[in-house]
This record gives C-alpha cells, sequence and structure tokens, in this order.
C-alpha cells in the first residue's frame, strides 16, 4: 500500500507500506475516499515538534468500509463512512460526557494520507452516512473529519451564542472554519483576524463581518477600539502560538470566554492576569464524534460547504508538494485524491 512517510523536517516521501489489517475485533479497514494535509502537520514538518523514527502521517479521512472486526455492528462493508483524527469507544465515561476526544481508550490517527486506513474503536468513531454522498461533497466531509469539527468546538468552547460579537484569531482552515460555526451558532458580529486577501475573502464567505489585519497589541486594540473598549464575547483561538494566545486572551470582555484549539507550542497562562481578567479559558483535542452526526447532517442538507478551505487538490502520490504549499503559504490546506 502506498503513503506518506516523513523521514526529517521538510523530508515527506510517497512510499510502500504493509496493508493495513484488522488488529483487533474492534478494527475496521476503509478504502480513502479522500484525505489532506493538516496545519498542525506542519509542526514536525517544520522541525518544531520531533519525528524520531520515520513513521507514516495523516490524521483527517472520509472512505468507504471494507472489513470490520466481528465487534463491529455499527457499520458494513461498502458504507461511506467519517471519523475523526481520535478514535473512541464512545461508550465510556468521558465519551458519555461529549469528550470522545479524551475515550479512556482513545487512539490517535495519524495513518490517513494512504489509500487504506485501520480505524481502531471503530463502532464508536465511524458514522456513516444513508447514502454515497456525491463526490463533490467529499472534500466538506473530509473537513467535517477534523477541521470543522474543531472549528465547531472552538466555538463551543467560547460560548458562541445568539446575538454575540466573536472574534476569531487565526486564518487557516481551523480558524475559517471557526467562522462558519461562529455564524451557525448565531454571532451577530464575526471578526476574523487575517492578513491574507485570499482567506479574508473566504472568511467573508463563511460569514466573517469585520476583518482586523494588525497582529498582537495593535490587533487588541483593534478588537477593542471595534468592541467600544470592552472586548468580546467570544475569542476562538485557532493558531496555537504565544501571541495567538495572548492575543485571544486580550481580546476577550471581562466575563467572556476564549476558546483554544489551535495545538499549544510555547503557550504559557499567566494565572495572575487570567484570575483578575474574569475570562472564562477552554480547549483542547476536539470531541470532533460530538459533533459528527449534527455537522454530516448540515453538509448534506446543504446548510455548510467547508470543503471550500481546500484550495489545492493534488493526486495522494505528491503528498509531498501539499506539504511545501501549505508550509510557504500558497495553500489553505491541500486535498489528496488517492
Amino acid at each position: 500500500m502506498p503513503g506518506a512517510v516523513i523521514h526529517a523536517p521538510g523530508d515527506i516521501r510517497f512510499e510502500t507500506l504493509d496493508d493495513p489489517r484488522l488488529l483487533h475485533p474492534t478494527d475496521a479497514i476503509i478504502r480513502t475516499a479522500v484525505t489532506c494535509v493538516c496545519g498542525s502537520d506542519l509542526w514536525p514538518y517544520r522541525g518544531v515538534e520531533p519525528i524520531g523514527d520515520p513513521h507514516p502521517m495523516g490524521h483527517e479521512y472520509v472512505g468507504f468500509v471494507e472489513e470490520v472486526g466481528s465487534e463491529v455492528t455499527s457499520v458494513r462493508p461498502g458504507q461511506f463512512v467519517v471519523g475523526s483524527f481520535a478514535t473512541s469507544d464512545n461508550t465510556c465515561a468521558n465519551c458519555r460526557n461529549g469528550f470522545q476526544s479524551n475515550c479512556l481508550h482513545r487512539e490517535f490517527m495519524s495513518t490517513c494520507q494512504a489509500d487504506h486506513v485501520r480505524i481502531p474503536n471503530a463502532q464508536g468513531t465511524l458514522v456513516a452516512t444513508e447514502e454515497h454522498p456525491a463526490e463533490e461533497l467529499w472534500p466538506s466531509l473530509l473537513a467535517v473529519s477534523d477541521v470543522m469539527g474543531t472549528g465547531w468546538w472552538a466555538a463551543d468552547a467560547a460560548q458562541v451564542r445568539p446575538g454575540s460579537t466573536a472574534v476569531v484569531v487565526g486564518d487557516g482552515a481551523v480558524g475559517l472554519c471557526a467562522v462558519i460555526a461562529a455564524k451557525e451558532l448565531g454571532a451577530e458580529r464575526i471578526i476574523a483576524m487575517s492578513r491574507h486577501a485570499s482567506r479574508q475573502r473566504l472568511a467573508r464567505e463563511f460569514g466573517a463581518t469585520d476583518i482586523v489585519t494588525e497582529r498582537g497589541d495593535e490587533g487588541v486594540a483593534r478588537i477593542r477600539e471595534l468592541t467600544d473598549g470592552i472586548g468580546a464575547d467570544s475569542v476562538l483561538e485557532c493558531v496555537g502560538t504565544a501571541e495567538a494566545m495572548r492575543q485571544a486572551l486580550h481580546c476577550a470582555r471581562p466575563g467572556g470566554n476564549v476558546g483554544f484549539v489551535g495545538v499549544p507550542h510555547d503557550v504559557a497562562v499567566d494565572g495572575q492576569e487570567l484570575f483578575f481578567s474574569h475570562v472564562g479559558l477552554r480547549g483542547g483535542p476536539a470531541p470532533v464524534r460530538r459533533y459528527l452526526p449534527d455537522l454530516i447532517d448540515r453538509v448534506l442538507d446543504g446548510r455548510i460547504d467547508p470543503g471550500k478551505v481546500f484550495d489545492l487538490t493534488l493526486p495522494l502520490d505528491q503528498v509531498a508538494e501539499g506539504y511545501r504549499a501549505m508550509d510557504e503559504r500558497r495553500a489553505i490546506k491541500a486535498l489528496l485524491t488517492p
């Protein structure tokens, strides 16, 4: 089976891997319909995260079930399924509380930039569509498996409410999907912080009412200016850097909330400052499985179209170019077709 393998920073290769097989009765094997490169894949690609030995890459997937273990009854061979980057049994206490990405039997997916994938915890992780969706919907359903689900979690964690003002920090795929989420949850004003014209246009299309190009203290000052000196009700932090977190916390009003979904790198929160700000802070790996049924329905009904974040489509064997294009900001998100 061919698939993407990272060897070193900047070194992605398309290699022959062992075919996946059922290892546990709770596993399933799917044939990938489409997969992609994630912004979080760029952390090891840029050398920010250690790589260790060469290993497969990819954690976003939709596809067709080819084989299931003996304990998997929720999906069957031939069905089109959407999953999550964090697998879950969907029955443990954490799952029942809505935090499937902290399932007691969680496994993080890491082999999805390939034409076949083994899905652990398939019974609780995979959601099948009633029929095979039209091919033009595959990109949006793929987005649901991570970036749309993560953007939704950012809005949920930040407690976006009807009539509220939301600020989105970050204009990558997750940030743009967070704009969709904020609009769907009823925000009246959505301020997207972005310096890139193509991403600004997409943010507007997704529902942003204002664009702020400034960053850091200047960005905070601009948000304050736009909110009568008070700050936003909800701030969605979709980057993961120290600067983005500071900016998010300082953009929220007293009593406001920050949802942080960017994987943190060198982020430290000043407890004294947080204490006196009265700002609520919640985040972590998105519990995508909680949102899958609803988000799938929204895509199939045409209410949302998060697949527009894919502005580059490549055959899977050109996965290395997908990484380069995203690293060089020539693409928001690269779609890969097996």
